[in-house]
């Protein structure tokens, strides 16, 4: 792709950049990082979803505000406007090198991401300020949303991790070039493969998330977790004599 950059948006573009890395790919990371617990049990997931609702309201919302939904509404926006000045040119054998065709899967991906995203935070941290219902992105919730309607919520899903992992990986590589960290050519390639090596790692651990959803029964753990309750509080006391 040809795309000019001139003094006026030189800064947003190295801005934009910063932000796909941090706070926005960082989050990422931690955010499959923390949904991968579901792979382990439901009890695990929740207990990640209930330590950031001890924290106090008003501190969780400025922070994700601040550290989250601007940076990200910034990324996604500026990204959309740079998809469109950018022109496609990989499909002329010119310029048919794999650096050209890597931006123009970032473009495409991007613009899946921003709808894919709008989608994801509306069912999830829009309805729970909206409804005050915690229960909506608890594990439950989820397990119902991926296997319901054939799994399609769960290819659509699939494909969002898949794609937001290629977006964050490929801008690692990206990010390094514009901001002068790989200047040789050879530097550039050990990047390049840091990033394809990091795009799987990356995509293994947002489906073993997802995978944790469908692996266990949130019903059944209901009830193993109720009849224990029962055991517990029919458990005999034991007798003290009284003198």
């Amino acid at each position: 792709m040809s795309l000019a950059i001139n003094r006026e948006n030189y800064f947003w573009h190295k801005l934009h950049s910063l932000t796909g890395i941090i706070p926005v790919g960082f989050y990422m990371l931690q955010h499959l990082t923390l949904n991968s617990f579901a792979f382990d049990s439901p009890e695990k997931f929740n207990g990640v979803v209930g330590f950031f609702e001890t924290l106090p309201k008003h501190f969780l919302l400025v922070l994700e505000i601040v550290a989250i939904w601007l940076p990200l509404l910034f990324h996604a926006v500026y990204g959309l406007f740079i998809a469109n000045r950018g022109e496609v040119n990989y499909f002329n054998k010119k310029y048919g090198w794999s650096q050209n065709r890597m931006y123009t899967f970032q473009r495409w991906s991007g613009i899946f991401l921003f709808l894919f995203l709008a989608y994801h935070i509306a069912t999830t941290t829009i309805a729970k300020y909206m409804t005050g219902n915690i229960k909506v992105i608890e594990f439950a919730a989820w397990h119902e949303k991926l296997t319901q309607y054939g799994y399609i919520f769960l290819v659509i899903y699939a494909l969002g991790v898949l794609t937001a992992s290629y977006h964050l990986c490929y801008g690692i590589w990206n990010f390094c070039i514009r901001w002068g960290i790989t200047i040789s050519d050879k530097a550039q390639e050990r990047i390049q493969k840091f990033s394809f090596g990091m795009f799987i790692v990356v995509t293994l651990l947002g489906w073993a998330a997802l995978f944790g959803f469908l692996r266990h029964n949130p019903s059944e753990v209901s009830v193993s977790n109720e009849s224990e309750a029962v055991h517990v509080m029919n458990f005999p006391l034991p007798q003290f004599p009284f003198a």
